[in-house]
């Protein structure tokens, strides 16, 4: 699953390999050096403003790049791909923004392999959601697939699709991972897109908004309220808890993206887990109409 996460989502930290798929970081060390001294895996260290280092991130080698096009049926890779790869990712201004995407669904999957009855059952890059036909490839019309649709390409892109589902409840949604430095209206204009997403596919799948601080988070349902956007939206902040704990003893860490941190817009009630937010949005839609 490791080759697959890095083939698919580009780079990860030890520690998000860690709580994704291993026991423990230790654990997980010894998987990893093992990976690298068979070359399917490399390493670096990208460096800190103020000196020093980050910790290690991963990205496939060459020879892991090949296993994988080759388990998926895929035409084999450049011989110069991870190399070009690596570059692209170890240069790129964002690189903050996508390990803070993968940091949001690699603490999903970790809630999911601690939890039983709990799984993330999607999860999918920006540019997995940006093929053609990624949302609409099952959608059909009179029995037949819909070539209209199969050939619709979002105007939206979101950083990520998952499916999560956890003690009994599922949720699909969209994610947009912000940082901050995009005005309030345009993170609003993007709800639009999503709303003309669900025109063509029938799926009223929330997006959510992964912001960076509670000021960020009023003034977005202050903007929400002013456009009178009627797409389910919902937010919530790294590190900040909705609600206090229950006596439940699965309940994850305040901020953890599984638990219960979400305001779904115009929802009356508390703040949400993931999981709830389907429900949420099927009562707010059966009262609005």
């Amino acid at each position: 699953m490791l080759l697959g996460w890095l083939a698919d989502h580009g780079v990860l930290t030890t520690e998000q390999i860690a709580a994704g798929l291993f026991p423990s970081v230790n654990f997980a060390q010894r998987r990893l050096r093992e990976l690298m001294s068979k070359q399917l895996i490399d390493r670096f260290r990208p460096q800190r403003p103020d000196g020093g280092s980050y910790p290690y991130h991963w990205v496939l080698a060459q020879l892991g790049s090949d296993v994988m096009a080759s388990q998926r049926g895929e035409p084999m890779p450049r011989r110069d791909h991870a190399r070009l790869r690596r570059w692209h990712l170890t240069s790129r201004a964002n690189l903050p923004h996508l390990l803070g995407v993968n940091e949001f669904f690699t603490q999903l999957a970790a809630h999911a392999r601690t939890h039983p009855g709990a799984a993330l059952s999607r999860w999918w890059s920006a540019a997995r959601c940006q093929q053609a036909g990624a949302f609409t490839g099952h959608v059909r019309s009179g029995g037949r697939v819909d070539g209209t649709a199969l050939a619709y390409r979002p105007t939206v892109r979101p950083d990520g699709h998952g499916i999560f589902t956890d003690q009994g409840a599922s949720t699909a949604f969209f994610l947009e991972y912000d940082t901050g430095t995009e005005p309030l209206s345009r993170l609003v204009g993007k709800v639009g897109g999503y709303h003309d997403l669900a025109r063509v596919t029938g799926r009223l799948w929330p997006v959510l908004f992964w912001l960076p601080g509670p000021a960020r988070e009023r003034h977005l349902h202050d903007a929400l309220n002013s456009a009178r956007t009627g797409y389910p939206t919902a937010t919530a902040v790294h590190g900040h808890s909705g609600r206090a704990p229950a006596t439940d003893h699965r309940v994850e860490e305040p901020g953890h993206p599984a638990g219960p941190v979400w305001w779904l817009h115009q929802h009356r009630g508390g703040a949400l887990t993931l999981a709830e937010l389907s429900t949420a949005i099927t009562d707010l839609a059966r009262d609005a109409a």
